[in-house]
């Protein structure tokens, strides 16, 4: 039997297991025809019904037990695949807030803010996803906010389409491809660049960056310290671990979870997470890959 595999979790803002036959197969056919945000696009539940620009509508991804083709049961819980999942009820702006000491009903939002700009063209050439703002006292508060959702790594999700376009049995086909969650380019390779441009800076202007990450996310990079900072003048960077629970009827709710404050430093050996191999264990790796013997030498 097939090992357990990845799949659809929650799928345009609506959990995949608490969907009926009919309501799959029309979210696959929207989701074979969705490329990006367009007139025709299905609502974004989290983002006071703007268009979704997800192609394909997958908000997260859960591994699944088969079950002779069909889907068994969720072993894990959900990924995040797309960042404006992060977005729901304003949980995490709010949440944040209280953090830094703001009133959550006094904040004022931006998005997208420009934070860099091309010196060829002076456009903008990088952004901080939210910023929150409070003006106390004649004098504006703010802190940028970074929300990372996670990259997955083998087949895309149009076989999964298909096979759910054509498919009416009461439970959902069991994931059709291999694919698993990319940790390392969601970390390593795309969040660490980040906060190395933006946070010192933003320390240097006296205001803190906050990162929102899932919960398995922050477990792949070692997951909370044993002793969790919650002073925010203790480090430079605000670690956010929103939960996803369901409810009562399978509603998937953004709920707050863990946070801890660490410095950049900190931060940077957490998203690195790896080591560099030894020469021995390299050569030993690379004569493998050449198709030396061992004993050859060099």
């Amino acid at each position: 039997m097939t090992r357990d595999r990845y799949g659809i979790a929650d799928w345009y803002g609506q959990h995949l297991l608490t969907l009926t036959p009919d309501e799959r197969i029309q979210l696959a056919g929207q989701a074979l025809r969705h490329r990006g945000a367009t007139d025709d696009s299905l609502p974004c539940p989290f983002q006071d019904g703007q268009a979704c620009k997800k192609p394909g509508g997958v908000c997260g991804i859960a591994r699944y037990a088969n079950d002779d083709g069909r889907i068994r049961a969720e072993i894990e819980e959900m990924v995040v695949m797309c960042p404006k999942r992060f977005e729901q009820n304003e949980v995490v702006l709010h949440w944040l807030a209280e953090i830094v000491g703001f009133d959550p009903e006094e904040i004022q939002v931006a998005r997208e803010v420009p934070f860099m700009e091309s010196t060829q063209t002076g456009k903008p050439a990088g952004k901080i996803d939210f910023v929150i703002a409070q003006r106390r006292y004649d004098k504006l508060e703010w802190h940028g906010l970074e929300m990372q959702a996670v990259y997955f790594s083998g087949e895309n999700m149009r076989h999964d389409f298909l096979c759910l376009h054509n498919d009416d049995h009461e439970r959902p086909p069991f994931p059709q491809k291999v694919r698993r969650p990319d940790w390392r380019s969601s970390s390593a390779k795309r969040l660490l660049p980040q906060l190395l441009i933006k946070a010192p800076t933003l320390r240097r202007w006296n205001a803190k960056l906050a990162v929102c990450v899932d919960p398995r996310f922050f477990e792949a990079i070692g997951g909370p310290s044993d002793k969790p900072r919650h002073d925010i003048d203790s480090g430079d960077i605000i670690w956010l671990t929103p939960d996803v629970t369901e409810d009562d009827n399978g509603t998937r709710c953004l709920q707050r979870g863990h946070w801890e404050v660490l410095t950049l430093e900190e931060s940077q050996k957490k998203l690195q997470s790896s080591e560099t191999l030894s020469r021995q264990a390299f050569e030993v790796m690379l004569t493998s890959k050449l198709g030396l013997s061992r004993r050859r030498e060099w």
